[in-house]
């Protein structure tokens, strides 16, 4: 690692929040909509709350280690410091789970709101579709993508705010101001609560995100008082957003019945709001997820080429750049591919699969937590019993059960992910004779 360079702190507490949210992708409440619908038998409220719960438990941990550790790198960073070099290996394992099989949902769930508005053409049409438009700009260049995104964000939050007054609107119009007081979303008599839980198994996707403000550590000012704080707030901002828009949503269409699961809120929308609005809600979640999924995949670029040139990955193939475009041409091709998945997934599958590593790393996080604080660290120590062992062992357990309620396929998955992980840092360390190679997150 090159101790010279250092990133310029010039981030604020709302510009790191900001980036939180707009990583998060607050349209993302309505592109899982159905399944999660599906899952929770019409609770999807309850689902989020459930996951938001855990999500605000967990973020407390995220803050104590940017508190302790104010560098780039997140997980991966803060198990391989307070726990070992291979633990963090394998953490690292995790999240490349989550950033490679990430663009391939993005490109499912805008393909099949596509795939709803016009259903003459197939379904893989638009998947292709999005994967070779998608790969061939990240290999160009995504300079023009960073600069619409902020203008983005703000038209995906008044098409939210827009969609939540037109379905508050509609529940109103059939039963009168009374109908927005209501419980359903969150209780029904009969449906068991293991319904809700695994519905917040699903919705935990939807806070993807919350997390990598941490990676901006080294470029925020007074890192230790202000991530803590960002990472705390917009967790915070995202559970709001998220329930009361599922909540509203759900009132709208109580059941769990929809032409397409997959596209379902693209059918509510055209309830409550007509023709002009479902086209403006379809256009603007479908721009949402091509710029989402430019972001995921030219990330997932980025990451694979880190571990190429710290020779975590062999470097002659990932970590090599393309002499004209200065690109990891040959990793965005790689996330291509693996993309082409999606023709064999639905979304339910496919995000409890991304959920499967992040379950992992926000357990390892709050496990670093305990750590530290049993090990009597400076820094954690005084925080207290509360911050320091109660909250993270609560958080872990949350983030275990959760994990344990997703999809069996998603699991079996996961599983064999972090199987091949342990065989890979086996091979790196010569059956863990020696310490993995470290990545270096900052650059």
């Amino acid at each position: 690692m090159n101790d010279t360079v250092k990133l310029d702190r010039t981030l604020g507490l709302w510009s790191v929040v900001l980036f939180g949210l707009a990583y998060m992708t607050p349209m993302i409440v309505f592109g899982t909509f159905g399944a999660l619908a599906a899952a929770s038998q019409g609770t999807t409220a309850m689902a989020y709350l459930v996951a938001a719960a855990a999500i605000l438990l967990t973020a407390i941990s995220y803050g104590v280690m940017a508190r302790v550790y104010p560098v780039a790198g997140s997980a991966y960073t803060y198990a391989r410091r307070s726990l070992s070099p291979s633990i963090g290996f394998l953490v690292g394992w995790a999240v490349l789970l989550d950033y490679f099989f990430l663009p391939m949902v993005i490109w499912l769930i805008g393909a099949a709101y596509l795939t709803s508005a016009f259903p003459a053409i197939p379904a893989y049409v638009w998947i292709i579709g999005f994967i070779l438009l998608t790969t061939l700009v990240n290999v160009v260049g995504i300079a023009f993508a960073n600069r619409v995104n902020f203008i983005l964000m703000l038209v995906q939050l008044a098409v939210l705010i827009a969609f939540v007054f037109l379905a508050a609107r509609y529940v109103m119009a059939a039963s009168g101001p009374g109908g927005l007081v209501s419980a359903t979303p969150f209780f029904k008599a009969d449906v068991p609560f293991s319904a809700s839980i695994a519905g917040a198994a699903i919705a935990a996707y939807s806070f993807l995100g919350f997390d990598a403000v941490s990676t901006l550590t080294e470029e925020t000012k007074d890192a230790k008082r202000t991530m803590p704080r960002a990472i705390l707030i917009t967790a915070l901002a995202g559970g709001l957003i998220f329930v009361v828009a599922a909540y509203v949503t759900q009132l709208a269409h109580p059941g769990m019945d929809f032409v397409s699961v997959d596209a379902a809120a693209s059918e509510i929308a055209k309830t409550i709001g007509g023709d002009l609005f479902v086209t403006i809600f379809l256009a603007t979640l479908v721009v949402a997820q091509f710029t989402s999924g430019l972001a995921a995949q030219a990330s997932v670029g980025r990451l694979l080429f880190a571990m190429g040139r710290d020779s975590v990955l062999p470097s002659s193939i990932f970590g090599s750049l393309h002499p004209k475009w200065h690109t990891p041409v040959i990793n965005l091709v790689l996330v291509g591919i693996v993309g082409l998945l999606a023709l064999t997934m639905d979304v339910t599958t496919s995000t409890s699969f991304i959920n499967f590593g992040a379950f992992l790393a926000f357990t390892a996080v709050n496990i670093s937590v305990i750590a530290l604080y049993v090990k009597g660290d400076q820094q954690v120590k005084p925080l207290g019993a509360l911050i320091g062992l109660v909250i993270p062992a609560l958080a872990a357990v949350c983030d275990l059960f959760l994990l344990w309620n997703l999809d069996e396929h998603a699991k079996v998955l996961g599983l064999i992910w972090l199987v091949i992980g342990i065989g890979y840092l086996a091979y790196l360390t010569r059956f863990f004779q020696s310490a993995p190679p470290e990545m270096d997150f900052a650059e």
